[in-house]
C-alpha cells in the first residue's frame, strides 16, 4: 500500500465517475447488466489502483491501495454481486459512483460500490466486488499481509449489497 494515500472520506467512501459509453446500453435506454460489472471494473481501478505489475496506467488513482503488492502476488476477483434498485439510464455524462471497503477478512474483502444517476442523482446500483489475494508461487490464496489490512481499514464502510 502506498505511504501517499489520501485521507479516506467519511465513511471510507471513494467518489469517482464513470463513462457511459453509447454501445453500453442494452435495448431499452439502460446500461446492460454485463457493462455495470465492467463499470464496477473502471471504479475500482479509478479509486484504489491496479495492482502492481499489471500494466502502466497512465492517470493515478485517488487512493493507490494496491502499489505495494509483493511479488509473485495476484489479485484476483473471486465474486461479484450487483443489487439493480433502478435501471441506470444511459446518460452522455459520466455514472457518479462511491467506492469502499466492506468485509475485510483473513483472506479476502470486498470492494462496494453505489452508482448514482449523474442526472438526478438517484441511486441505481448497489454492488460488491470480493478480492483475494493470491500466491504464485504456491498456487493458493493468501493471507492479507498486515500493512495491507491495516491500509484497507481506513476505507472500510457497510456493504452495498445485502
Amino acid at each position: 500500500m502506498s505511504s501517499e494515500a489520501a485521507s479516506p472520506p467519511a465513511g471510507g467512501r471513494v467518489p469517482v465517475r464513470v463513462p457511459m459509453r453509447w454501445a453500453d446500453m442494452d435495448a431499452y435506454g439502460h446500461i446492460n447488466n454485463v457493462n455495470i460489472v465492467r463499470m464496477m471494473e473502471e471504479a475500482r481501478i479509478a479509486a484504489f489502483g491496479v495492482p502492481g505489475g499489471t500494466g502502466r496506467p497512465v492517470s493515478q488513482p485517488r487512493v493507490d491501495l494496491f502499489a505495494n503488492v509483493p511479488e509473485g502476488t495476484q489479485v484476483l476477483v473471486v465474486e461479484h454481486r450487483v443489487r439493480y434498485t433502478r435501471p441506470l439510464e444511459y446518460r452522455n455524462v459520466p455514472a457518479e459512483v462511491d467506492v469502499w471497503i466492506s468485509s475485510p477478512k483473513a483472506a479476502s474483502f470486498d470492494v462496494s460500490y453505489e452508482f448514482r444517476d449523474a442526472v438526478d442523482g438517484t441511486v441505481c446500483v448497489r454492488a460488491l466486488t470480493t478480492l483475494a489475494f493470491f500466491s504464485t508461487a504456491d498456487q493458493r490464496l493468501m493471507r492479507l499481509p498486515g500493512e495491507h489490512r491495516s491500509a484497507l481499514a481506513a476505507f472500510v464502510g457497510p456493504p452495498a449489497v445485502g
